[in-house]
């Protein structure tokens, strides 16, 4: 009996072990949920590979789990106003500057930027190349005829695009939309957008980064990439706990900013692949943002 009660008691300490040997087996103990870090991010700064170079640097450098969620900026902010994130990296500068207006952020914080271009099939059947980017729509739409896919999902491109057809003289709600079968809407990511603009032949407008990051799977060539409204800024924007009371990590989320403006990482941003593609994709400008 003795030795039947020993068995049973070795076996149930050895079953409480399991998840001690689990843990160290994988060489990483479980972090709390006090932790996890989670980032919302434009999908530009995720599709061109940024982020996934990124991550594993931060969470090294301070033991912090992270957990990035690639969104339109127009849906990032709303993440972020009902507490699913604790730190934005968004490129939309009326809507940050709203957004802290409006109490959801603490402070708007410039770390990278790059331009955007209209891109289109080499032989640029419209004609637009050379043109600055409103006279471009102004012909686009003017002709009709050929196609342009807009991201249509409210993203920081898409609020661009919209700023360019407002500049172009036309109401984005009531023209341009029911402008005809010529403009499509993806409602998509940028890679998924350009996807689709390749497939269909069309123009469309994107980000360098993503356009240099997907350059080698397209058929599709800048056609006009000049014109101080193709600036496009990165931030990165700390939710306010006092307006989103659901919040606990506005301490890890401040590490975040300290992360992208240091110069270390500021200078990753900037060698980010240029060995791999032969062209700068991002340029650092913590305290100095650029205007044009």
């Amino acid at each position: 009996m003795k030795r039947i009660l020993s068995i049973v008691l070795i076996v149930v300490v050895l079953v409480g072990l399991i998840p001690v040997i689990a843990g160290c087996s994988s060489g990483v103990a479980p972090l709390p949920a006090a932790t996890r870090l989670k980032v919302g991010t434009t999908t530009s700064l995720y599709d061109t590979g940024l982020w996934s170079y990124l991550e594993p640097k931060f969470e090294e450098m301070y033991g912090i789990e992270v957990d990035i969620l690639s969104l339109g900026s127009g849906a990032a902010f709303e993440y972020a106003k009902r507490g699913d994130i604790d730190v934005l990296t968004i490129h939309d500068k009326p809507k940050e500057l709203a957004f802290i207006t409006d109490g959801y952020g603490i402070e708007r914080v410039p770390f990278a930027y790059n331009y955007f271009l209209i891109v289109g099939p080499e032989s640029d059947p419209a004609g637009i190349k050379g043109m600055s980017p409103e006279e471009a729509f102004q012909t686009l739409m003017e002709n009709g005829t050929y196609k342009f896919v807009s991201r249509g999902d409210n993203s920081g491109t898409h609020s661009k695009e919209k700023a360019i057809w407002a500049l172009a003289g036309y109401d984005y709600a009531t023209e341009v939309v029911n402008a005809g079968d010529w403009y499509i809407q993806a409602g998509a990511s940028m890679g998924a957008t350009l996807n689709m603009a390749n497939e269909k032949g069309a123009y469309t407008l994107t980000d360098m980064g993503t356009y240099v990051s997907y350059k080698s799977q397209l058929n599709l060539v800048p056609i006009v990439d000049e014109g101080s409204i193709l600036l496009n800024v990165y931030s990165v924007i700390v939710v306010d706990p006092e307006k989103v009371t659901t919040l606990k990590n506005e301490e890890l989320a401040q590490k975040m900013v300290e992360f992208l403006t240091s110069p270390e990482i500021q200078e990753l941003i900037g060698n980010y692949g240029v060995a791999e593609y032969g062209i700068q994709l991002f340029t650092p400008c913590f305290g100095a943002e650029p205007t044009a």
